[in-house]
Parts: C-alpha cells; sequence; structure tokens
C-alpha cells in the first residue's frame, strides 16, 4: 500500500499540470487556497488566479461570467461553503446555463475533524445533484483525484468533485485507476453481497472484504466514484446476481450514494439495500473516532454485510 495522500494535495498538484498545459485554465477561491491547495497554481500563474475573499456567491458568479468568455473555471473553497452558502448561484448561474465551471470542494464530510458539525459539509452530495447538468464525482484516492480532475478539466459543462481533508491511504498504484465518468469499478468480486462506496470508504470496504472473507462470506466491493451519472447498468447487474447491497459514504444517509443507488435499483432490479452513512448530528472529534462514531468503520460496514447475508 502506497503512502497516505489527501485528495486536496492531489487535486493542487494536478492543477498545476493543467495549467502549463492550457493557457484556458482559471482557478477560482475564497480565501483559503492554502486550505483547498489552489494556492500552488497561485504561486504559478498569478494572472489566471482569483481569490474572491469570504465572499463565495461571488466567487460562482465570477467563475460563471469566466465560463462564459471561454474560460475553464475552476472555484474552489470548502464542502459546507461551496455547496451551502452557494446553492442559488449554483443551481441557476452555473447548472441551468451548463457553464464550463468546475466546482473542487475540499473538507467534505465527517474526517474534518476537530473543525466540528459546521465544517463537516455531509448533505453537499444531496445538494449538488439534485442541480440540473452537475455531475457528480467522490474520488476513492489521491490517484483517482489526478484522474478525475484531468477528465473534468477535458469535459464541457459542469462538475461538482468532492475532496477531503486527511491524508488517506492511497487505493489506486500508479496508473491503475480506470475512472470512466457515468461508471463505477468493480475492485473485487463476490458471490454473497455486493457494497457500494465512494470516496475514503472504498478503502474502509476493502477493509471489511478481507473481514468478511476469514469467516467465508465473500463481496463484490464497487468503487462508484460517478455518483451522478450514475452507473445504472452495473446496479442492475449488481441487484440480479446478489440482491443484497451495502451502500457506504462519508455523508448523509439521505440524497447521496444510498439514495442514488436506492433510486437505481428500485427502478430497474428491485433488492435488499443497506444504506451506511451518516445518520445523527456531527461532533468534533479525530477523523477516525468520528467514522467510528458514526458506524463507517470496517469492521461496521462488515457486520452490517453479515447482517443482509443472514
Amino acid at each position: 500500500m502506497a503512502e497516505k495522500a489527501a485528495t486536496r494535495d492531489a487535486y493542487g498538484k494536478v492543477l498545476v499540470e493543467l495549467g502549463k498545459e492550457n493557457p484556458d485554465i482559471v482557478v477560482l477561491d475564497a480565501d483559503l487556497s492554502g486550505s483547498t491547495r489552489t494556492g500552488w497554481f497561485a504561486k504559478e500563474f498569478p494572472d489566471r488566479f482569483f481569490n474572491a475573499g469570504i465572499a463565495e456567491q461571488n466567487m460562482i458568479g465570477l467563475a460563471a461570467g469566466l465560463a462564459v468568455s471561454g474560460k475553464i473555471a475552476f472555484a474552489s473553497t470548502f464542502a459546507m461553503f461551496a455547496t451551502g452558502r452557494c446553492w442559488e448561484q449554483i443551481r441557476n448561474t452555473v447548472g441551468y446555463p451548463r457553464l464550463n465551471v468546475k466546482i473542487v470542494a475540499s473538507h467534505a464530510g465527517v474526517t474534518v475533524g476537530e473543525d466540528g458539525a459546521t465544517h463537516q459539509a455531509v448533505e453537499d452530495i444531496a445538494l449538488m445533484r439534485s442541480c440540473y447538468n452537475l455531475r457528480v464525482i467522490v474520488p476513492a484516492d489521491a490517484e483517482e483525484t489526478k484522474m478525475v480532475v484531468r477528465q473534468v478539466a477535458a469535459s464541457d459543462g459542469p462538475f461538482y468533485v468532492r475532496l477531503s481533508r486527511s491524508a488517506t491511504p492511497a487505493f489506486y498504484a500508479p496508473g491503475k485507476c480506470d475512472f470512466r465518468l457515468g461508471k463505477g469499478s468493480i475492485i473485487r468480486e463476490g458471490q454473497d453481497a455486493a457494497i457500494v462506496a465512494c470516496g475514503i470508504m472504498v478503502y474502509e470496504a476493502d477493509k471489511a472484504c478481507d473481514l468478511l472473507a476469514r469467516d467465508g462470506i465473500s463481496v463484490r466491493l464497487i468503487n462508484m466514484a460517478s455518483v451522478w451519472p450514475i452507473d445504472k447498468d452495473l446496479l442492475a447487474d449488481t441487484a440480479k446476481k446478489f440482491g443484497k447491497i451495502v451502500t457506504c459514504e462519508e455523508h448523509s444517509i439521505i440524497g447521496g450514494l444510498g439514495s442514488a443507488v436506492a433510486e437505481s435499483v428500485s427502478a430497474d432490479y428491485p433488492c435488499k439495500i443497506k444504506i451506511l452513512g451518516v445518520n445523527k448530528p456531527c461532533q468534533s472529534g479525530a477523523p477516525d473516532e468520528l467514522l467510528k462514531y458514526h458506524g463507517l468503520t470496517a469492521e461496521d460496514i462488515a457486520r452490517e454485510v453479515k447482517l443482509i447475508v443472514a
């Protein structure tokens, strides 16, 4: 297993690479460029970086204007501010006109940790998935983040990419990620049930598969980084083959990956689904403590799989 890395760090690095390759790429931030890592782009390309200050709604409007004038605009801040404070601007100014704005938000989920409930965005996927024309992506690790950001830059139209604060173990070896928009990736094959996960939960789900294997339970593990559009064909095949799916996400159980899976499967091939996510008020604490508090550890996932296959 490779060393730990934060997805926000990978974002900052690939932004600099893209800036060297394409002069039409511009980057905006809301006075958090040190935390979102867009500051690395600012240092290399100061004329193409715009700090909107603590005025996130203005940042989205600026990004929209730059997109209208032919630029590929990346706009970043913490996920709580990017999606909560700017929802109306994203909906009306970016989503409906389908502008070429890429909202890449860091510090999502409960692993923001000690910053506490006010900064732990666990509703952002639901908000962005409900906006017309936005595509929602939650990469599993730094390697997948690099590929996602490159594909987002090369694809026309608006995106929401959800990144984390904490450094987490690399899931993919360099060059081994096969991310495709609208497609899930089968990480492990199994016979008894399926786990569908996104973001850092893919790593926890993979550990859960190891725990389950010790008890003779084999599981198909799917990395569904493309939360929206979601891979309906793969989900239908999974529901038909297993009839039992557990979803895992560092997000509310309402409106996120689990909801997207349930909506897709109920329409195409209904089956038993257990949605694991945030289902109680957020707290301040260390990331590992918070995953345990919300029942999102490998042990928690393995226990739920055992229950659904019983």
